[in-house]
């Protein structure tokens, strides 16, 4: 008769602080409890494996503790980089990338395609369910054209687009079941047309219309700055309008902090922004005291 093996716990290297963050993270799982979670992804994160699989576990857990993340995925680096291989330059305006009808459909193929499976495969791979999905599947984003304001009001932005409604339908479905839904920011206009539209625009909408009970959008940068580049941890809708006034918030964040304002405008207490390239963002912002970014609140 064979022995059953006899192990030993070393309990020097058990931690009370171990605990210590399970207890801290405890009230904010039950406060989120059964609540969306819309998280837009993107940066360097989407790039670096070590910090997608990250990602992917963050997000296995946030499912397995009641939660129903909802990943709205950019792919910017990816893009051009693809259609640098095709001799195409890539060109943006107010933040917001120009898209020419020859190059819509290998955007589309990027971010539908790879990006977006690369992400389905991460999750699966660390013993989670999720579904990759366009916004052009069951009619989920529809679509307008982006029309040039101000100093961009003569520039043609061509197939980039802007949400025009969202149906929750298919989302809310996965929601329900074991899934997590994945979405590419395309979408499919009245005329017709497929648009690439800002993976930011698209998270925001999204977190309106699911009624999130929270809003992350991970990033390069450790959240909004001052004018003296410290991290604003907490900041109000009208103080971060006076920093785009001021000229402090320019450029790529744009369109970052116009999904922001526009989910707390609709509903969403607290939008988080967040460094994407630290392990383990998103449970560090959800599940501890201090959080590693900046929170936008109504008021």
């Amino acid at each position: 008769m064979t022995k059953e093996k006899v192990t030993y716990r070393d309990n020097d290297n058990v931690k009370p602080s171990t605990a210590r963050v399970l207890i801290e993270a405890l009230p904010y799982i039950q406060q989120l409890s059964n609540k969306v979670i819309v998280v837009k992804f993107g940066g360097n994160a989407m790039t670096d494996d070590t910090l997608r699989n990250n990602f992917a576990r963050d997000m296995v857990l946030l499912k397995q503790v009641g939660l129903h993340p909802v990943i709205v995925h950019g792919g910017g680096p990816q893009i051009t980089s693809y259609l640098k291989k095709l001799g195409v330059e890539s060109e943006f305006a107010n933040g917001l990338r120009i898209t020419d009808p020859e190059s819509v459909h290998i955007i589309e193929m990027v971010l539908g395609g790879l990006v977006n499976k690369d992400i389905v495969n991460s999750i699966t791979s660390h013993g989670g369910k999720a579904v990759g999905l366009s916004g052009k599947d069951g009619g989920l984003i529809r679509a307008k054209k982006v029309i040039g304001e101000g100093e961009f009001k003569n520039i043609d932005f061509k197939n980039t687009g802007t949400v025009q409604s969202i149906d929750p339908e298919v989302v809310s479905l996965l929601d329900g079941s074991p899934f997590i839904p994945v979405i590419a920011p395309i979408g499919i206009g009245d005329d017709g047309k497929t648009y690439n539209i800002n993976a930011d625009l698209v998270a925001g909408k999204m977190a309106h219309i699911l009624e999130a009970g929270k809003y992350l959008i991970l990033t390069n940068t450790s959240g909004i700055l001052d004018e003296k580049n410290n991290l604003i941890k907490s900041i109000n809708a009208d103080q971060v309008r006076a920093l785009i006034h001021k000229g402090v918030i320019s450029k790529g964040m744009l369109p970052k902090i116009e999904s922001a304002l526009e989910a707390v405008s609709s509903g969403v207490e607290h939008v988080q922004i967040i460094d994407g390239t630290v392990d383990h963002a998103v449970l560090l912002e959800l599940f501890t005291d201090s959080g590693i970014g900046t929170m936008i609140r109504r008021s």
